[in-house]
């Protein structure tokens, strides 16, 4: 069954987050990492993964990763540290 997963992700100093969706956590992430690919994750140095949901649908996730996106710094803070209160990177927890 495919998955689909929104994400946080935060630079080191966890002072700039970025939400994204994807249906390949591990790949997305290890872009981020890597800077891949040009543009605001390069930009900013945001290579941690702090948060992220798992979906059925392609809808479901992207529906959620707009309603994030629109949130005030505040509430993203609090949806992280609900689960992630010390703001770990979890990549090693979704990497064999």
């Amino acid at each position: 069954m495919k998955q689909y997963y929104v994400y946080i992700m935060a630079n080191k100093a966890n002072t700039v987050l970025y939400t994204g969706a994807t249906n390949d956590l591990k790949r997305r992430v290890y872009e981020h990492k890597g800077k891949l690919f040009d543009g605001f994750t390069q930009k900013y140095n945001v290579v941690k993964l702090v948060y992220y949901e798992v979906f059925k649908t392609v809808e479901s996730a992207i529906k959620r990763e707009k309603q994030i996106k629109r949130w005030r710094r505040e509430w993203k803070t609090k949806l992280i540290e609900k689960v992630n209160p010390e703001w770990d990177d979890l990549y090693c927890d979704i990497v064999d």
